[in-house]
């Protein structure tokens, strides 16, 4: 049986947990029912239950890590990549002046 499935009540194989009841199940674990006793109560193997647990507040903690981007975080975004090319335009400027400014100083 693959992860989160569990054996059909009337014995036909397999039954996939949607995410919804397996969350309810983290949450009834995380609220602090024992696990052998909801394992008993949902067919469902302790242990997978556990991995359900963990699975869901590892998914909670990189959640909290990541910082939503806003709209100002974008047009910043942008604006620091038209300074970059601004700025590597401006300076292809200012070598090509140079350059220009010593051909005609040896021209003379």
């Amino acid at each position: 049986m693959g992860q989160g499935e569990k054996e059909g009540s009337n014995g036909t194989g397999p039954e996939r947990w949607s995410a919804r009841r397996k969350t309810e199940a983290v949450m009834r674990l995380m609220r602090g029912e024992g696990l052998d006793e909801l394992s008993r109560e949902q067919e469902v193997p302790a242990h997978r239950l556990a991995e359900w647990r963990e699975a869901f507040l590892a998914g909670g903690q990189a959640a909290l890590k990541s910082r939503p981007t806003t709209a100002a975080d974008d047009a910043l975004r942008k604006a620091q990549a038209k300074i970059g090319e601004l700025t590597m335009k401006l300076e292809l400027y200012e070598k090509k002046d140079e350059l220009l400014a010593r051909a005609r100083r040896s021209k003379r």
